[in-house]
């Protein structure tokens, strides 16, 4: 028992020894720390992360070869794996594999982010990954197929393209990241849309962006999502905060906020554009197009955002 307790005597002298040591040799504490450089483990992408991301593509993939319904049709016009499927088109045979794919449209008239209408218009048509399927037969001008993996529904109409095997990511250590990594100059574009149209994203989810291979974006590059708080500004949920009092009732000298003056004091002026770009989340590519890149937010600090700004980052 006394050896025990002197054991743990001894420990936490050893402790305490090494946290002054490391206090002494940074008085002014600009050591990173845990705030400004958290500790992140990155995750790894998974096969139905990898099949079924979806994409952004410049050029509208040809449409000549199509479902055409399955065994329960028109009963039952959602199928998954296992079920049986007809494909219609031309140089279907059996033993090819699919990948059954679904051209999208936003019945969301709203703008996640100003000019995301023409934005997206300009990057390309967004698709759905929907499932692969084996061609097992053909009769007459119908192949009958097998769905062999499916990440949604497959309808009647989605499209079939050859099938084609998927680079994977390899897994990557914990990394330290700084959230407030000042600009680099590196490679820089933008998210121009979140899966399944959503506008705010967090760990897991798929996002794409208006930079491909044209550009030298590679599968297993990594991007940092940035956001600046003048981003802020324009946001129509975000700025509302900045119309808000920022003062205590009984501050003598009372803040304003600039550029926009939301708010007026006889103090000190906050310019929105001086405070640093700050990083939300970390982001690998998972696949990539001439002028596009599917991406996969592998950690995120807080949500990240459609339409902010990624920037090439070298993960250490």
């Amino acid at each position: 028992m006394k050896k025990t307790g002197l054991f743990v005597l001894l420990l936490a002298t050893a402790v305490w020894a090494q946290s002054g040591t490391e206090a002494s040799a940074d008085p002014q504490g600009t050591s990173p720390t845990t705030t400004s450089f958290p500790t992140l483990r990155v995750q790894t992408p998974t096969y139905a992360d990898l099949y079924c991301a979806g994409f952004i593509s410049k050029q509208i993939l040809p449409d000549a070869n199509y479902v055409a319904g399955g065994l329960q049709t028109p009963t039952t016009t959602k199928f998954v794996r296992g079920d049986m499927i007809y494909l219609q088109g031309t140089g279907l045979s059996a033993g090819a594999e699919y990948e059954i794919v679904r051209a999208l449209r936003d019945v969301n008239e709203y703008e996640m982010y100003p000019g995301q209408r023409k934005l997206l218009k300009e990057t390309g048509q967004a698709y759905e990954e929907v499932g692969r399927v084996k061609i097992v037969d053909t009769r007459s001008h119908t192949a009958i197929a097998q769905i062999e993996y499916s990440c949604d529904g497959v309808n009647p109409g989605d499209t079939a393209i050859p099938f084609a095997e998927k680079q994977f990511v390899p897994f990557h250590a914990p990394v330290r990241f700084d959230r407030y990594l000042p600009a680099s100059g590196k490679l820089s574009g933008r998210i121009v849309m979140g899966k399944d149209f959503d506008s705010q994203l967090g760990t897991g989810q798929k996002v794409y962006l208006n930079l491909g291979a044209n550009q030298g974006v590679k599968i297993g590059d990594y991007f940092r999502a940035v956001r600046s708080y003048e981003a802020d500004l324009k946001d129509p949920v975000d700025s509302l905060s900045f119309k808000a009092a920022i003062a205590e009732d009984t501050q003598k000298k009372v803040p304003s906020v600039d550029p926009a003056m939301f708010t007026k004091g006889n103090g000190p002026v906050i310019h929105v554009r001086d405070l640093p770009r700050r990083s939300v989340g970390e982001i690998v590519i998972i696949g990539v197009t001439n002028t596009t890149a599917t991406g996969m937010i592998v950690f995120a600090l807080e949500d990240v955002h459609a339409g902010d700004s990624v920037e090439a980052d070298a993960v250490q």
